[in-house]
């Protein structure tokens, strides 16, 4: 599975980050950054949890 996020409509909530810190952080820059190639099995819903709680919905685990 892989995970991305749409930075240019992120809000920079930090939920993602918060949520699912294997997969998500908060770029240096401002935006969320999904910064691995593969979601960790292990944190898959972890992953989907922040893709569903995202409150601007643009984080896409698929």
């Amino acid at each position: 599975m892989k995970a991305e996020v749409d930075r240019e409509g992120c809000i920079e909530c930090g939920l993602c980050a918060s949520t699912c810190p294997e997969v998500f952080r908060m770029g240096d820059d401002g935006p969320a950054e999904a910064y691995v190639d593969e979601v960790p099995e292990s944190v898959i819903d972890s992953a989907i949890e922040a893709q569903d709680g995202c409150p601007v919905a643009v984080i896409k685990v698929e």
